[in-house]
């Protein structure tokens, strides 16, 4: 599986979406990505990718496009 299809997978799973909804998605743009729906995918993020977030990049991800650039930092390409 790749990055993209992990990272793919951890939104669809966690805030129970579409991939189609993926693109442009945004921090609160679905209702299941709330506070808790946050958590549970940085949480799935986490396991998917055997990584700790620091919890200045929990705040910061605040969209798709956002998680792409944080993942970065912790030497994760999403191609």
């Amino acid at each position: 599986m790749s990055n993209r299809e992990k990272y793919n997978k951890a939104f669809i799973d966690s805030l129970e979406l579409e991939e189609d909804q993926l693109e442009g998605l945004t921090y609160q743009g679905v209702p299941s990505w709330d506070s808790v729906g946050h958590m549970g995918l940085i949480s799935e993020l986490e396991d998917a990718f055997d990584i700790q977030f620091e919890t200045d990049d929990i705040v910061d991800f605040n969209s798709y496009d956002k998680g792409i650039e944080l993942l970065k930092k912790y030497d994760i390409e999403i191609e």
